[in-house]
């Protein structure tokens, strides 16, 4: 017998909570609704989900406060749910951990789509051998995904899971060229044509701290997007 993969819908709004798992039911997953950020992350411990779909506006303890909580012991998928369609509110949530955000109203095929596209890149961190480590090397740079580091002229640079992600994957394929919705697909998992400032936003960041070195740069590919390039001695 094929388990489940379960769902826990965090919204204070019961009938949209209800409605929910409806959509969710009849795709053959198993959910759990409750109403308030406290209540959140007692059920998260006892229920175990594959996924989290957040609304931002709860009482007590709200939706960005639960992420981080979450972030803190686990990387199982967060989707947040909020009416708030800012670019900010969006980066936020999703510099928090958040995998994805979803404006709301939605559709109910978009919101199962995207709960599958989490779902289906999510693969739960395990102990790797030294053998597999995902890592690459350039000249005063290492990015390791296996543990989520960065080396940089010698020191270690902080970022973002995102933003290490995203870097990790266009050092590892040297001078190919991603659009911006390739590169969400990849690091976001959407499946569809979302807000690409998401991307611009983060590469942004990666620049202000990674500067283009003699070897390689992240350059721009104006009109396309972006590419890991690395230059001939």
């Amino acid at each position: 017998m094929v388990t489940k993969q379960k769902i826990l819908i965090v919204d204070d709004d019961n009938n949209i909570a209800e409605l929910i798992a409806l959509y969710l039911t009849k795709e053959c997953f198993e959910t759990k609704i409750v109403n308030d950020g406290e209540e959140a992350l007692r059920e998260f411990n006892s229920f175990h989900p594959h996924l989290v779909l957040l609304d931002l506006m709860l009482p007590g303890i709200d939706g960005y406060q639960v992420c981080r909580e979450i972030r803190h012991i686990s990387d199982v998928p967060i989707i947040m749910l909020s009416a708030k369609g800012e670019t900010f509110d969006k980066v936020l949530g999703l510099e928090l951990g958040a995998d994805d955000y979803i404006i709301k109203p939605f559709d109910s095929k978009e919101l199962v789509a995207r709960v599958r596209a989490v779902l289906r890149r999510f693969q739960p961190k395990q102990p790797a051998p030294v053998s597999n480590e995902k890592c690459v090397s350039y000249p005063d740079l290492t990015i390791n995904l296996t543990n989520y580091s960065v080396t940089y002229m010698g020191r270690q640079v902080d970022m973002p899971p995102k933003e290490l992600e995203l870097l990790y994957f266009l050092a590892a394929s040297p001078n190919q060229v991603f659009t911006r919705e390739q590169l969400l697909d990849h690091i976001w998992g959407y499946e569809y044509i979302g807000d690409t400032r998401t991307v611009d936003v983060h590469i942004k960041r990666l620049r202000e701290k990674i500067k283009d070195h003699p070897r390689w740069s992240i350059s721009t590919v104006w009109g396309i997007g972006y590419k890991f390039e690395v230059k001939s001695e």
